[in-house]
């Protein structure tokens, strides 16, 4: 998280833009921002990603040490990751190139809820179970999925994961916009 910090407070800088304006920018409280540039917050995912527009960075800024630089991706080159924070594992299946519109992950969710809150965000989002089961919350809906089970969903509606198992689930996840 430090490493990522640093790396938001850096570029935040370079472009000469101040907390209040990237609060601003982000809907981000500038007292939320202000600890994430000191480590002392985890950041989400969607919150990142409204960090890497206002800045008008790819968000894979600030993964510099994870690239795939061709369309074939070799199971070796997948590298696992995860926020600090979150035990979610992300794992990128797509490679790089200009124009993308879509972001194919394999998702691990551990046991429990993933979020402490439902949240919302342009694009959409499909989601198949590979292993596991997951209790998706779409729109005050909820959904229970077993392996061999998909769910697709504009991202604007408010949604949550949780993995009311034991063990870990994982899932083949396409999303929009591009996050990484």
């Amino acid at each position: 998280m430090e490493e990522l910090s640093k790396r938001i407070r850096e570029l935040r800088t370079e472009k000469k833009i101040t907390l209040k304006e990237l609060s601003e920018k982000t809907g981000l409280s500038i007292s939320f921002l202000s600890q994430v540039e000191r480590a002392s917050s985890s950041l989400a995912i969607t919150s990142l990603k409204k960090i890497a527009d206002a800045l008008e960075a790819p968000i894979t800024t600030f993964f510099e040490d994870y690239k795939n630089e061709n369309y074939y991706v070799k199971k070796e080159e997948q590298k696992p990751f995860q926020l600090k924070g979150s035990g979610v594992v992300y794992t990128r299946l797509g490679g790089e190139f200009s124009g993308r519109n879509i972001e194919p992950l394999l998702v691990t969710y551990p046991p429990g809820p993933t979020t402490e809150k439902s949240f919302s965000h342009p694009g959409e989002e499909f989601y198949y179970v590979l292993e596991g089961e997951l209790l998706f919350y779409v729109d005050g809906k909820e959904y229970f999925l077993k392996a061999g089970d998909s769910i697709h969903f504009p991202s604007h509606l408010l949604h949550s994961v949780n993995n009311p198992l034991e063990v870990d689930a994982k899932v083949l996840a396409v999303v929009t916009p591009v996050i990484f």
